[in-house]
Order: C-alpha cells, then sequence, then structure tokens
C-alpha cells in the first residue's frame, strides 16, 4: 500500500552500490526502516539524507516486512541555519544519535511527533544554544517516561538510579552533589522557549550533560556510549 508520510532521517546505511537503508521516524508509522535508491538520474541525493533532516516520503508499506521501498522523497522543510553553522550542525549529530539509540516504537506516536518537531525547529532557529542539549535530554526523558522529579524544600541531592532529590547522598551512591543538583533543579524549570534564560557555567552544563546522558543508561536500555558529546563539549564550550 503506498502512504505519505512525514519522516526525520536518523541513519542511512549503505546496502549496495545504488541503494541505502534509512532508518527514520515517520509521523504516521513510527520508526520504520526504508529501503531507496541513490545517485544517478532517479536516485536520491546524498544531501536529502543528512542528520535529522525534516522529509516527505511516499513509501510502498507492508505490515509484514521489515523494509519498506521509498518510491518518491523530497525535503519538505529546508533548515535555515544548521548546515551553514558548526555549533548547530553538531547538535544535529547528537540528536539524531541519541534518537538513533532511543526511539523504538513502530506505531504513530502524535506526542513524540509534536516533541520532535519542535526540538528540531529549536535547534535550527533558537538564538541561544548552549543550554540545547540539557534541555532537550530532560525533555526527551518526559517523552520516555522518566523525567526527573522537582525538588521539594530541603532536597540538595539528586538521586540518578531513582529519578528524584533527597536529603542527603542515597547508599547505592548514584547522586549528583549539591552544585550540579541545584543546576539540575534550575534546569527543570525551563523549556525550548525559556532555555535562553538560563546561567549554568559551562563547567557544570559539561558534567551535567555527562551525568544525564549516564541517566538515560540507566532508565533506557540500548543507549550505550556516544560519540557525538566529546565534540559537542568542544564546539559548545
Amino acid at each position: 500500500m503506498l502512504v505519505t508520510t512525514r519522516a526525520i532521517v536518523l541513519k542511512t546505511i549503505r546496502h549496495g552500490d545504488r541503494t541505502v537503508v534509512l532508518k527514520a521516524w515517520t509521523e504516521r508509522s513510527g520508526l520504520r526502516s526504508l529501503l531507496l535508491r541513490t545517485g544517478g538520474k532517479r536516485g536520491v541525493s546524498n544531501a536529502a539524507l543528512q542528520p535529522l533532516n525534516r522529509l516527505e516520503v511516499v513509501m510502498d508499506e507492508h505490515t509484514e516486512r521489515d523494509l519498506h521501498t521509498v518510491r518518491e522523497l523530497r525535503v519538505e522543510r529546508p533548515y535555515t541555519q544548521v548546515s551553514l553553522d558548526p555549533v548547530r550542525a553538531t547538535l544535529a549529530l547528537f540528536v539524531q544519535e541519541v534518537l538513533y539509540r532511543v526511539l523504538r516504537e513502530e506505531a504513530a506516536d502524535e506526542g513524540m511527533q509534536a516533541f520532535l518537531d519542535e526540538v528540531l525547529e529549536a535547534m535550527d532557529t533558537a538564538a541561544d544554544v548552549r543550554h540545547f542539549p540539557l534541555v532537550f535530554l530532560v525533555l526527551l526523558a518526559e517523552q520516555l517516561g522518566f523525567r526527573p522529579e522537582p525538588p521539594q524544600p530541603g532536597e540538595d541531592r539528586f538521586d540518578l538510579r531513582e529519578g528524584y532529590f533527597l536529603a542527603g547522598a542515597a547508599p547505592h551512591g548514584h547522586t549528583l552533589g549539591p552544585p550540579l543538583s541545584l543546576a539540575l533543579a534550575q534546569l527543570l524549570e525551563h523549556d525550548l522557549t525559556t532555555m535562553a534564560q538560563l546561567t549554568i557555567p559551562a563547567p557544570q552544563r559539561r558534567e551535567l550533560l555527562d551525568h544525564l546522558l549516564l541517566y538515560f543508561r540507566m532508565h533506557r536500555e540500548g543507549l550505550g556510549e556516544l560519540r557525538s558529546p566529546a565534540v559537542l563539549q568542544q564546539v559548545l564550550g
């Protein structure tokens, strides 16, 4: 059955001389593996398959198959700054790597689709993206069902394993100290529209990013070690 849907590029895997498998999040069906031709007069250009490109695809979808053939593909909404700004391009690689590891549902999800639309637009157009990776991870954790709970009065440490703040260190040792816990508490009060108001110093941003990724590993199987954060830390400072 031919269907038309919006899609987001998560990963491309070489499949043959002129074919690739595109791992994509689709508005209609969630995560999908799409087979398409590249190069030549009828093939898709590699430029259309850049990280997190927002596409419109016409695919031959069969529920009993793992691969769905793409008949038509176009870039639905080109980015205005991602391709020109090295910082935003690095953000795209980071977001793509995280999403590829954690998105697994093979069904439509309106909430996740709306979240991804907002994230990608902010990545491209927000004036200040210094805190974007942190805000993105917190909001993604909310979509996946394990957003950190905000602190109550007197709670000065965050328990990475349990996902909430507490007074004093947890016995298992996976807790953030007061400085980073305070930074996380501030982070929980903001979203993509207000992240420019955050004033977390660069050293704390770097450390908090590492701990939030550890938090994801504790709560979402399969994240593993990522390559992009090291580069991201360098370009964001």
